[in-house]
């Protein structure tokens, strides 16, 4: 897995300004050390969606969000899916917190840039696969873009029986933990215009800092 040093320079709020050779060097530096100390996993489940006015309904879970209604449409297929960097991710972040702020503000941002990167190789694998039955993958859609409430991240989860499989749980707050993990939505469609890794296109939030372009 190849992590992007320019998303992580995004995360870090480097919107087209250039960083320092330090920042670089640790960026590398913090890398290096998720990519020995992490074993990322995921889980996928495909499942019939049925499309009402404003909501969906997947694996016989009702979800009320006109959002994802509208990003899926079209779509008599999804697959649910969740990736995590698991839990020693967040033990190095627990770690370096207590010891030294800086590294842990660009670990965090290496970490978030390496579960994308993770997610985004995990779509390259089920494109292959929808294509082997003439299917595309719309964008992943997670709980928390537009109106798709993360209330929805226990449902999500239970279909995948994370826990049990990949340790993979939801807080009493609807956080996911461990917390560098990702759930998703990804339509199937005939439409071959689809595209499963630029979801920025698709997400109405244009005013949140970590948008590609």
């Amino acid at each position: 897995m190849k992590t992007d040093k320019n998303e992580v320079l995004r995360y870090l709020g480097y919107r087209g300004k250039p960083a320092d050779a330090k920042v670089l060097e640790s960026i590398s530096d913090c890398i290096a050390e998720l990519e020995a100390n992490t074993s990322p996993r995921s889980l996928n489940r495909n499942f019939p969606v049925t499309l009402g006015a404003d909501a969906v309904t997947i694996g016989g879970i009702p979800i009320k969000s006109r959002d994802l209604r509208l990003h899926i449409d079209g779509c008599r297929e999804a697959v649910v899916f969740a990736a995590t960097l698991g839990t020693q991710a967040d033990l190095l972040l627990r770690r370096y917190s207590k010891i030294n702020m800086s590294r842990t503000v660009i670990l965090q941002a290496c970490a978030a840039a390496m579960v994308e990167s993770y997610c985004d190789e995990c779509g390259e694998v089920l494109a292959k696969e929808a294509r082997t039955r003439g299917l595309f993958l719309r964008p992943r859609y997670s709980p928390g873009y537009g109106d798709f409430a993360i209330t929805h991240q226990p449902d999500l989860l239970g279909l995948l029986d994370s826990q049990k499989k990949i340790g993979l749980t939801v807080t009493d707050s609807f956080m996911l933990a461990p917390s560098k993990s990702v759930t998703a939505i990804i339509g199937l469609t005939a439409e071959e215009k689809s595209c499963h890794i630029a979801k920025c296109m698709d997400c109405k939030s244009v005013n949140c800092p970590f948008r590609k372009g």
